[in-house]
């Protein structure tokens, strides 16, 4: 998001280790000798994974057991950092000639399964594991929750066990960082579990165009990051970047094919990533407003306000319903995400005066007393009813939620709270949350990269959201004073947000290098909610050697 208005938002790796470490294995970061580009020699970034079983391409050790060593073992180096380590004394485990990756095959750990034995160029198998093995397993009554897991070490064999697939998932992340970092997985168990459920990048694709491989290779960085959501912003002013069926006259020359995301989405669900569209409204919406000129909004001596629907006029709403209801099977994920921030009607001294037209709406639809403000609220509460319907949990950004009007917000609609800089919607973060609320951080303060960084923004840097950032840091730079108010059943997670306010300030490969150490910090952030076990310097060593 960004002030008024919003054309300037502003203004108004995958590591393959199919021949693991053959130098010395160092328990300091900062004495692992790297190459130019960061990673431990002997490891390269791979294509991305197939679908089937690779071979090993160099020496193993023939059993698959690493040499003998009875020193306890030291955590895994991983970013971000496993919250709960027991040592053990032993060997440890890497992968050897005679390793597989075992699973059932024909069930629901089968994709995950695949996934690693390609990284680690094993081949899978169902059926019994033997030394020297990797397994995975469902473990349903593990506590921890779905997205928790349990990697074991023993006997020369390691195990990762979970409630769910992702929580599996994720522990082959794990399993993958530790060999690149360490060159072996050490001897003990893991309990490894989120600090908060929703925890992601959110991505401005319609006001800066990034091709489909592009966002794959983000998805997959992610991935590795263990970070779960990707909200892209497709609607906006300046383009309407997915191909359209019900508003073909809409979509800008420049846009993602329905297939294409439905490639997205499914290499998502593969990588336990869920796609939340976001189609902004009722601001936000000049590409509609260009083949719909009908719809702008006008004050009353017909100055026009950029991006701005007139929501008293009932094409508006069609016109946004029928997107929605066309693009809901194409993004099967949990949310949708309404926008609802910016509205310019709201902006003026005094909305009523300025828009009558809108007043008179307010009045006619909930009352007497009722103003501009509350024909916005509507509006949002009438597309949340429809997100819901179509089997969604509704999101909207924090700014499109008013206090003292006739018409209240509904309570289940989740805020993504990203702003206090408008004296319009100024309202701290404490007031939603004593509402009962549910928040979710995307403080403009930290985790905003706004492209040419207009308006005061600067880029974010890693080191500041790893240093001075916590979760409970909704606006500016101070945390939420009330701790009950923080908790993860509150503050559910964060995304670091990329927006395209000057989309030639940078290209994608710049935005690409520019996220990559912000994202892993945000990743450690929220998924450990303790200090970091690392110094920074420490911490950008090891991304760069995981290659993440």
């Amino acid at each position: 998001m960004g002030l008024p208005l919003r054309a300037t938002r502003v203004s108004c790796v995958r590591g393959l280790v199919a021949g693991v470490v053959g130098t010395l294995v160092l328990t300091s970061l900062g004495c692992q000798q790297t190459d130019s580009g960061g990673r431990p020699p002997g490891t390269h970034t791979p294509a991305k994974p197939s679908a089937h079983a690779t071979t090993a391409t160099s020496a193993r050790t023939p059993s698959g057991v690493p040499p003998h060593g009875t020193a306890a073992s030291a955590p895994p180096r991983t970013i971000p950092s496993v919250r709960d380590f027991t040592p053990a004394s032993g060997p440890g485990w890497r992968p050897g000639d005679n390793s597989r990756v075992v699973a059932d095959l024909k069930g629901s750990l089968a994709d995950e399964a695949r996934t690693i034995a390609a990284e680690l160029g094993l081949r899978t198998t169902s059926g019994p594991a033997r030394r020297g093995d990797l397994s995975l397993a469902l473990a349903p009554k593990q506590s921890g929750g779905g997205e928790a897991y349990t990697l074991k070490v023993a006997d020369g064999r390691a195990r990762i066990t979970g409630p769910a697939d992702a929580g599996v998932f994720y522990g082959t992340r794990t399993v993958k960082q530790a060999l690149r970092s360490g060159g072996r997985l050490p001897e003990g168990v893991i309990h490894d579990r989120p600090g908060r459920a929703q925890r992601g990048l959110n991505l401005d694709i319609a006001r800066k165009f990034y091709p489909a491989g592009w966002i794959e290779a983000r998805m997959r960085q992610m991935a590795d990051l263990k970070l779960n959501q990707l909200a892209l912003h497709f609607s906006d002013d300046q383009g309407f970047r997915i191909q359209s069926t019900s508003h073909p006259e809409i979509v800008s020359s420049q846009h993602l094919t329905k297939d294409q995301v439905r490639q997205i989405v499914a290499l998502g669900q593969r990588l336990h990533i869920t796609v939340i569209p976001e189609i902004d409204s009722p601001g936000h919406l000049g590409a509609v407003i260009r083949a719909h000129p009908q719809l702008q909004l006008r004050n009353a001596g017909g100055t026009t306000f950029q991006g701005s629907v007139d929501i008293s006029n009932p094409g508006a709403a069609r016109i946004v319903d029928d997107l929605m209801r066309e693009y809901a099977p194409l993004f099967p994920g949990r949310w949708w995400h309404l926008g609802a921030d910016e509205y310019l009607a709201l902006t003026v001294k005094d909305p009523q005066a300025s828009f009558p037209k809108l007043a008179a709406a307010a009045k006619k639809k909930y009352g007497r007393n009722a103003r501009v403000q509350d024909l916005v609220t509507g509006w949002l509460n009438d597309r949340a009813r429809l997100a819901r319907k179509l089997g969604k949990q509704p999101k909207a950004w924090n700014d499109g939620f008013f206090a003292g009007g006739v018409v209240k917000p509904d309570k289940d609609i989740e805020v993504e709270y990203w702003t206090g800089r408008q004296k319009e919607a100024a309202r701290q973060p404490q007031e939603y949350l004593k509402e009962g609320r549910d928040l979710v951080n995307l403080n403009d303060s930290f985790l905003y990269y706004v492209l040419g960084e207009p308006g005061g923004f600067t880029y974010p840097t890693g080191e500041r959201i790893y240093e001075d950032w916590s979760p409970a840091v909704l606006r500016g730079s101070t945390p939420v004073s009330d701790k009950g108010l923080t908790g993860p059943d509150r503050i559910l997670g964060a995304r670091l947000a990329v927006w395209g306010d000057q989309p030639g300030a940078q290209t994608p490969a710049q935005v690409a290098r520019g996220i990559r150490l912000p994202l892993a910090a945000l990743a450690q952030r929220v998924w450990d909610p303790g200090k970091p076990p690392l110094s920074w310097s420490d911490f950008t060593r090891l991304a760069d050697r995981l290659g993440v």
